[in-house]
């Protein structure tokens, strides 16, 4: 094991704990609100989601990589690889779908009360539920080919291994199999990713256009004041932003490293690193711009200091 070996599993052991713990802190912060709240936040519920599928990320998909970065490769068996991969792929499917959700709700709550919105806005907390288990059932179908497709770590030269992950291989049946694979998932993610761009470009515009209004009636500053529901419009933008730059070099970097004749070892790190960049920053951006998260830790704090024990 070299020095490149030891930094990629030092690296990765950080990201995973860091990750995972914070991930973990927020899917039962926000359970919490959920079922602590006389009122049912639908925005707490999208969130608890999207940090449960944080989680089930850097733990199907971070742990075995972190293992083999450190040497051990024969771990898992063939049943082994294709449950954690096909667990991944399920994870990372749900996590694009719940920003998804969450940028569209964020983007009809702050829309005009106009008739239109307004029966909308009534009826959207109840699409809440019914939309998980449509992501839930279209993720788990999807998906399904991870389960012919993974294998153990291959020795033989008769299958045609496309991708090593070095405890799991990825093997291609066919020309024809792998079309519709690739176009079945690169057409879910382009429809969820361009829904999120459309509706992080709607709040943009409806916040500068309210922005402006109200600063020209009232002066500045009045404006975040008024609407709470601003700095949640913020959020998910930077959310959004932040799933489209380190998610949307994803397929680019994969394709390289399918097509490389020569695999680089230090294209495989980067890729494998930057895998869990958005699950790890996430919930640190979620954080940052939650208030209540702040009120949480002061009231922690003041329970630390007036009784030690």
């Amino acid at each position: 094991m070299d020095i490149s070996d030891i930094s990629l599993g030092i690296v990765m052991l950080l990201q995973i704990s860091t990750g995972a713990s914070v991930n973990v802190f927020l899917l039962l912060f926000y359970t919490h609100m959920v079922f602590s709240s006389h009122k049912l936040s639908s925005s707490d519920l999208i969130l608890t989601h999207l940090a449960l599928a944080n989680t089930i990320i850097l733990l199907t998909y971070g742990i075995p990589e972190t293992i083999s970065a450190w040497g051990w490769r024969n771990f898992l068996n063939t049943i082994g690889c294709k449950i954690v991969l096909y667990i991944y792929r399920v994870a990372r499917g749900l996590s694009i779908c719940t920003t998804c959700l969450l940028s569209n709700f964020q983007a009809i709550t702050i829309s005009p009360s106009t008739t239109l919105w307004a029966g909308v806005k009534v009826k959207l907390p109840k699409c809440i539920i019914p939309s998980f288990v449509f992501f839930w059932v279209l993720n788990l179908l999807i998906n399904i080919n991870a389960l012919v497709y993974a294998s153990g770590p291959q020795n033989s030269t008769t299958i045609q291994i496309t991708y090593d992950l070095k405890y799991s291989s990825i093997t291609i049946l066919s020309a024809e199999a792998t079309l519709i694979n690739t176009v079945m998932l690169s057409g879910r993610d382009l429809l969820f990713v361009g829904l999120m761009s459309t509706a992080s470009g709607y709040m943009v515009f409806v916040l500068h256009r309210h922005h402006r209004q109200v600063r020209h009636l009232h002066g500045p500053g009045s404006f975040s004041r008024a609407m709470p529901e601003v700095r949640a419009a913020k959020r998910i933008i930077a959310l959004v932003t932040l799933y489209v730059l380190l998610y949307g070099r994803h397929p680019v970097m994969f394709s390289i490293l399918l097509n490389r004749k020569e695999k680089s070892p230090l294209l495989v790190n980067i890729h494998t690193v930057m895998v869990f960049g958005f699950p790890v920053f996430s919930p640190f951006l979620v954080i940052h711009s939650d208030r209540r998260m702040r009120t949480f830790w002061k009231r922690e704090s003041t329970v630390s200091i007036v009784d030690p024990s």
